[in-house]
């Protein structure tokens, strides 16, 4: 099931750019704010300044320290997130729109590579 973040979260996510192939959402939020349950595409992640995020997913949960400027790549999920660190959080989310190209089959099955 597909949660956009923009129909939950619209106090924190903007869509800045819209094609066929990508949807970039900027994000911002300040210490102590949380997101809602919401889903993303594969992505890549650009964190505008530095932050601290607590990401629950599944049940389970992991703190994440990001740096500005360094990009991530977030494969497609369903996640909350909440800002425990001091800073504001500010970062830029390349959503794609294509499918994820499915490998070829392999003579070895899955599990070879």
């Amino acid at each position: 099931m597909c949660i956009d973040p923009i129909d939950v979260n619209p106090d924190l996510y903007r869509v800045i750019f819209e094609n066929d192939r990508v949807r970039v959402l900027e994000y911002r939020d300040k210490p102590g704010d949380r997101t809602r349950p919401h889903t993303h595409p594969d992505s890549v992640l650009y964190p505008l300044g530095s932050f601290r995020r607590r990401i629950s997913s599944g049940g389970q949960q992991v703190e994440v320290e990001l740096t500005a400027g360094q990009i991530r790549w977030v494969s497609a999920q369903e996640h909350a997130g909440e800002n425990i660190g001091d800073t504001d959080s500010h970062a830029l989310f390349i959503e794609l729109k294509e499918p994820a190209p499915t490998p070829a089959p392999s003579a070895l099955g899955p599990s070879a590579s």
